[in-house]
């Protein structure tokens, strides 16, 4: 691969401000739910003897180490903001070194009990793990399903079953190693989750299991008995054998946690990064620089090769076809050592070879889904992560687009994007909107890792073209007619853009797990180097969330 820095038109315009807000917006936001149910119930849980599950956490995880939160701002915004991070920390980290992911109740939050977004982040957390055959780790501190909203956890395909299956596909078919600590209490269907796991720990005198506790039992046999009796750490070690270690206290719990991911194997099949060996890993720009290269208006052009130059390593960039398709921008880079294939949109307007229309950035062309394809099929062949950073609005449309075989050129983008085994990270900076998003690797399409700056828009379309779609023909008819939109249509296209932006936002896409996580431009060169290396554990079959070997099928 040659070495030469990345070319782009001019210096950064004036300092921006719009995306220091957003940031800071979210920062603010962030800081708040990580606080769980507050100074009260963190001092409740202090003085039942417990940590907490972000204190747990802090001791489990390497110190210094990068660790990647998924879903914090899931539910953020619904049950009157009385389920912060939906009552379950969910990471993905380092434990002594070997990548890992954890899922911590927070008892803090409705003593852990389980909303139904809880549910999607425990498996969202497990898929992961799935995945990647990365260790996973269950921090059990919940009494159970929030029985007011049990219509939305215990039933359907992706209910609170759903759990227990990947917990038994992890463990018989996929050898992925399970830990669960029983740090508190562990109820009902829940039970089941330790039950399916490798190794149970229980801590003495403040951790219960059982299908029911002590109320119940008396309710539905008259018996009279103390949780601790009926299912305490002592119980279930000296007399049902259900667990197999019980310890004095949460640091203790965490220890022997931190001494069984020491002992584990490595995992069945490594995936091999091309790694540079003493390559430049600095950013050829700083990352403050971002805050001026997005503009304050995000429909506005921006310098896309000067936001990478903040993004992958200065030393090294080889962009493919540079020349051909210039709204799409691909090419050979490195993040922190790591070889990477980088598929970018490009803003602004861009002059045809040979005259002709020009192109708007940020919209994909016949040309522009073909050659992503085939860089797509290169990488693929060679083994090469893909990153994706997206600021998409969608296919070009009209008579020109549509006979060009835009159609067809899109398929094969899909397409090859779709079955690429390789691992597949996305990055929203910006806009995130109609077939566009689905070809730059959206959601649904699994990618390993999907992020975005608290700047990402994801919907189907901007609030200004929903009007447009919805009231234009009535907007037409008064222009024909010479006359204006009354005051009550006013308000009704103002009260659909309001409806769209809100929808549009970052926070909210975050909030309902269609991205895992909204990182800081601080935050993303970690972030990507995480999810890279997380993704690389495992070279095996790559499409959906898992796949059995051929010999167990």
């Amino acid at each position: 691969m040659k070495s030469e820095p990345l070319s782009f038109a001019g210096a950064a315009g004036k300092r921006t401000t719009r995306m220091r807000e957003l940031v800071e917006d979210y920062e603010r936001l962030a800081s708040k739910l990580e606080r769980g149910g507050g100074p009260d119930k963190i001092e409740r849980q202090h003085r039942q003897g417990k940590l907490t599950a972000r204190e747990r956490l802090a001791l489990l995880l390497d110190p210094g180490a990068y660790a990647q939160e998924i879903g914090l701002l899931v539910a953020y915004d619904e049950y009157k903001g009385g389920a912060p991070a939906a009552g379950v920390v969910t990471v993905v980290g380092r434990v002594g070194g070997r990548a890992c992911v954890v899922v911590a109740n927070d008892a803090t939050v409705k003593a852990g009990s389980w909303w139904p977004e809880t549910i999607k982040k425990i498996l969202r957390a497990q898929e992961i793990a799935m995945r990647s055959r990365v260790p996973i780790i269950y921090l059990v501190d919940s009494a159970g399903v929030n029985l007011p909203y049990q219509g939305g956890v215990f039933p359907g395909q992706y209910g609170a079953a759903r759990i227990f299956y990947y917990n038994s596909i992890m463990r018989r078919y996929l050898h992925v190693p399970q830990i669960s600590a029983v740090m508190g209490p562990c109820v009902a269907g829940g039970a089941y989750l330790p039950a399916l796991s490798d190794i149970i720990l229980m801590v003495e005198g403040t951790s219960f299991m059982g299908l029911g506790g002590a109320n119940l039992v008396k309710g539905a046999t008259g018996q009279t008995i103390d949780n601790e009796t009926l299912g305490g750490a002592r119980a279930h070690n000296e007399i049902s054998g259900v667990a197999h270690y019980r310890v004095k206290s949460d640091e203790e719990c965490v220890a022997k946690i931190r001494e069984f991911v020491s002992e584990l194997p490595a995992g069945p099949q490594s995936r091999s990064l091309t790694v540079a060996e003493g390559a430049q890993e600095e950013a050829a720009r700083a990352v403050e620089e971002l805050y001026e290269l997005i503009p304050e208006d995000h429909r506005q052009p921006y310098d896309a090769r000067g936001v990478l130059q903040c993004l992958i390593d200065g030393d090294q960039w080889d962009e493919f076809q540079a020349d051909y398709a210039r709204e799409m921008i691909t090419g050979h880079a490195r993040i922190r050592g790591i070889q990477v294939g980088v598929i970018a949109n490009s803003r602004g307007m861009f002059r045809a070879a040979g005259g002709g229309q020009p192109k708007f950035g940020g919209i994909i062309y016949t040309e522009s889904a073909e050659k992503v394809a085939y860089f797509i099929d290169v990488c693929n062949r060679h083994r090469t992560p893909l990153v994706f950073i997206q600021d998409v609005s969608g296919f070009m449309v009209g008579a020109e687009a549509e006979h060009s075989g835009i159609i067809r050129a899109g398929a094969r983008f899909v397409e090859a994007m779709a079955t690429a085994s390789v691992p597949k990270i996305v990055l929203t900076i910006n806009h995130a909107s109609g077939a566009g998003y689905y070809a730059m690797a959206g959601q649904g399409f699994d990618p390993d890792f999907i992020f975005s700056w608290p700047t990402g828009r994801m919907g189907v379309m901007e609030g200004d073209s929903a009007v447009q779609a919805l009231f234009g023909t009535q907007l037409d008819k008064l222009k024909r007619e010479g006359a204006e939109p009354d005051e009550e249509l006013k308000s009704e296209m103002a009260r659909v853009r309001e409806d769209y932006d809100r929808q549009l936002d970052a926070k909210h896409a975050a909030a309902r797990g269609f991205v895992d996580a909204v990182i800081t431009p601080e935050q993303t060169r970690d972030a990507l180097e995480l999810a890279l290396r997380v993704s690389a554990n495992y070279d095996g079959p790559h499409l959906g969330h898992f796949i059995l070997p051929p010999q167990l099928v």
